[in-house]
C-alpha cells in the first residue's frame, strides 16, 4: 500500500516510518502550521528533513500557514482536548490532500508514537478525514516504540523540543515544568 505518513517531527519519525516502511510504501508529509513561533516550526522541519535527506526518505513540506491553525481551532483554545481534536483533523486534513494529489491510498501519523497524544480523537480525526477524502486511514499505535524513538533521537543528536507545538501548549508545558521545579523545592 502507498501510505502518506505525517510526520510532526524528526525524532517521532524514526519508529513509525520504520514499522511502516517495511510493508508499504511510505512518503513522508510534513504539515504543521500549528507550530508556535515560526522559529520552532523551522528547527523541527530542519531536524527532520536533514535526517531524512540522509537516509533517502522522500518528504513533502506542506507551506507553513498558522492562519490555517487558527482558523480551524478558532475559539477552542481553552479546552485542551478540544483544541488538540481540531488541531489533529487540520493537519490530517493536509496531509489526506498530498496523499490524494499524489494517488496514495492511506494516511498514517507519527502522532501515535507518543504517549502524550489522545490516540482515540486521533483515530476519529484520523478515520472521519481520511472517509471524506476516500483513503484509508490506518489506525496505527507506536506508542510501545516510543522508549526507542527517545533513544534514537538522542544517540542521533536530533533536535527534541519540550512542547507538543502550539502556542497554548508550550505555555500549558512551561506551566507545569515550573509546578514540578515548584514541588521539588519544598
Amino acid at each position: 500500500m502507498r501510505v502518506a505518513l505525517h510526520a510532526c517531527c524528526g525524532p517521532c519519525l524514526l519508529e513509525p516510518l520504520d514499522a511502516l516502511a517495511a510493508e508499504h510504501e511510505v512518503v513522508v508529509v510534513y504539515a504543521n502550521p500549528n507550530i508556535h513561533p515560526v522559529q520552532e516550526y523551522e528547527r523541527r522541519r530542519d531536524t527532520l528533513l536533514g535526517w531524512a535527506h540522509e537516509n533517502g526518505v522522500e518528504v513533502v513540506e506542506v507551506p507553513y500557514d498558522p492562519a490555517l491553525w487558527d482558523a480551524a481551532v478558532g475559539a477552542q483554545t481553552s479546552d485542551r482536548g478540544t483544541r488538540c481534536a481540531a488541531c489533529f483533523r487540520l493537519r490530517l486534513r493536509l496531509t489526506a490532500e498530498v496523499a490524494a494529489e499524489r494517488g496514495l491510498e492511506a494516511v498514517a501519523t507519527t502522532l501515535t508514537v507518543s504517549p502524550y497524544q489522545d490516540h482515540d480523537a486521533l483515530a476519529r480525526a484520523g478515520a472521519d478525514v481520511c472517509a471524506d477524502a476516500g483513503l484509508i486511514y490506518m489506525d496505527t499505535d507506536f506508542r510501545e516504540r516510543y522508549p526507542e524513538a527517545t533513544r534514537r533521537s538522542r544517540e542521533l543528536g536530533m533536535y527534541r523540543q519540550n512542547y507538543c507545538g502550539c502556542r497554548y501548549s508550550e505555555a500549558e508545558a512551561a506551566a507545569e515544568r515550573e509546578e514540578r521545579r515548584r514541588r521539588k523545592g519544598r
